[in-house]
């Protein structure tokens, strides 16, 4: 890429593609119409005329170079003045000492005492701001956003206008509370410590996903979302400034999606795939918050039933939303679509060849049906349905199984907030809810409880994947939880992306006595999720891994009474 192209990066004319591989990038490389940003060797971004994102884009790129959209994964609770420790200090001195905790996230309140030294000046090394465009300050190799280096806070906290030398802010709060979690400064006269309070930050601030792929995806208006390729760059970022600063990082990703196989496929599952092997190198990834909403289904037909009926209540004042069917292979179905009058609207017929795109109208709600027989990364049969301006009340679909095998599949409606919460199916399934990229084999997928009764979260995302891969890893605290908050304030948070914050302070420590230390020089997130599966507490009366625990609640002190004495 050349800088005089970086503007299609940010320009709303443009779209955005995922490429992966050495022959998906060389195919389109030569194009004149595309510019293709490198991420490694394996991964790239091209950027295309938008004009060229049409009804059957599915068909013409491949589902999974269409970036995915990604949501918060905690809420606010409430601003709270009474403030309740929870026990995040083992019986060790450990506290993220010589590590880089990196957040990919909405940005952080870099003013925040809890982000700062005793003598005034930031922990916080470098942010990559992707909202603000700089022609000379964007991150070698990025081409867009603005960096924000640690000299540069230090400078602007000097002064009574600090934003005036380093504009970038957290208008949303997300990012500064899991930050806050995970590596806050001790307050006190609060009560408050993050997890690992000798850890350095580094933060990348996303930019808001393009209007085009909104409306692709049917995503409401005023929604907050991001998209799978600036994701991507900001984790390449995050590992940019640990290689130049020699640490260790553990990198928390505390937003997810609904979109995808939930198989661990997906073109971002596989960079984290591959960057939780290198040494050196935490994943931490927020299961969801999607068990309990009525967004999934799951459905089997043994041929002797011939069809099975799929019901989805569809709210008033819905204006739109995508969802999408997962076969197992090689079974493959028809559909038929009925509308809530019990109108015959379409059908989406058996065909072996590879692939077709329809559009249906009715009334004035317009249905575009993208069917692929055999999706490329996971070989199942794919239906990608995309409703516009829905008629409220029940839709029905009917599914036929086309073989003498039995059929089993899944349907996915977007994750909390893109819909409505009218907007369900009935006789909704709560398993195999986690969000991608939670679902990645090698990552460490966190699930949240109440450490008050010890009772799962009521929405906490259940596993296992589609592929009966055993997800989530483990169970941190998670609901009501002190963390700082934009504007000096402390609130109570909720939500699995709060629990991942937690678990990357833990992450952080073990980083410490590993590599800073030299205990375990070759560490990687591999060894590490190890080490917090063995030492998690499980409940008795439980099998395990669970599909809403996976392997237990997170015992920092037990994982590190296993190793000793090498942590005395």
């Amino acid at each position: 890429m050349e800088p005089e192209d970086r503007y299609k990066i940010t320009s709303n004319e443009f779209a955005d593609l995922i490429l992966d591989g050495y022959d998906e990038i060389n195919s389109l490389i030569n194009n004149p119409d595309y510019t293709i940003n490198v991420i490694d060797g394996k991964y790239a971004v091209a950027y295309i005329p938008v004009s060229e994102m049409t009804a059957d884009s599915v068909q013409k790129f491949g589902y999974a170079s269409i970036p995915k959209i990604f949501a918060l994964l905690s809420t606010v609770n409430q601003v709270t003045q009474d403030i309740i420790k929870f026990n995040q200090e083992p019986d060790f001195n450990l506290k993220g000492y010589g590590v880089l905790i990196g957040i990919v996230d909405t940005g952080i309140d870099y003013t925040n005492p809890v982000f700062r030294n005793a003598d005034g000046t930031t922990r916080i090394v470098s942010i990559w701001d992707q909202t603000i465009d700089n022609r000379d300050n964007y991150p070698e190799g990025l081409y867009y956003g603005t960096e924000y280096t640690q000299k540069q806070i230090n400078d602007a906290l000097k002064t009574s206008e600090p934003y005036t030398y380093v504009p970038s802010t957290d208008t949303i709060g997300h990012g500064t509370m899991l930050a806050g979690v995970a590596a806050g400064t001790p307050v006190p006269e609060y009560e408050f410590s993050g997890t690992a309070p000798d850890a350095e930050i580094a933060i990348v601030k996303l930019k808001p996903a393009k209007p085009y792929l909104r409306e692709f995806l049917r995503i409401p208006e005023g929604r907050i979302c991001y998209q799978e390729n600036d994701i991507m760059l900001g984790v390449k970022y995050l590992l940019d400034v640990a290689r130049r600063l020699n640490r260790p990082i553990a990198i928390c990703l505390g937003l997810g999606t609904n979109q995808g196989a939930h198989e661990g496929q997906c073109i971002l599952c596989q960079y984290f795939n591959d960057i939780s092997q290198l040494v050196g190198n935490s994943v931490i990834i927020a299961a969801g918050n999607e068990a309990n909403r009525g967004h999934h289904f799951y459905g089997e037909l043994v041929p002797s039933e011939g069809q099975g009926m799929v019901e989805l209540n569809v709210a008033e004042n819905e204006t739109g939303f995508s969802m999408e069917y997962w076969g197992f292979a090689p079974s493959i179905v028809t559909m038929d679509i009925y509308a809530p009058d019990n109108t015959f609207v379409t059908r989406i017929p058996e065909h072996l060849r590879e692939e077709e795109t329809i559009e249906a109208v009715y009334n004035n709600t317009t249905i575009i049906i993208n069917n692929k027989f055999s999706e490329t990364r996971t070989d199942d049969q794919f239906i990608f349905i995309r409703f516009q301006n829905p008629q409220s009340g029940i839709w029905r679909f009917y599914i036929t199984g086309q073989s003498d095998l039995v059929t089993k599949y899944h349907i996915w409606l977007p994750i909390y907030n893109y819909i409505l919460d009218g907007t369900f199916f009935e006789d909704s399934n709560s398993d195999t809810t986690l969000s991608m990229p939670a679902n990645t084999d090698n990552v460490t997928a966190v699930t949240a409880y109440y450490p008050d009764d010890q009772s799962i979260f009521y929405y906490s995302s259940r596993g296992f994947t589609k592929n009966n891969a055993p997800k989530p890893d483990i169970t941190a605290p998670g609901v009501n939880i002190t963390a700082p908050f934009i504007g000096n304030m402390f609130i109570q948070a909720t939500g699995t992306s709060i629990a991942a914050a937690h678990t990357s302070g833990v992450a952080a420590m073990l980083l410490e006595w590993g590599i800073v230390r030299g205990n375990m020089p070759l560490m990687n997130n591999l060894t590490l999720k190890k080490m917090l599966l063995a030492g998690a507490y499980r409940f008795p009366d439980l099998s395990y891994p669970n599909q809403k625990w996976g392997f237990g609640i997170l015992d920092i002190q037990s994982t590190l009474n296993m190793f000793s004495p090498k942590f005395r």
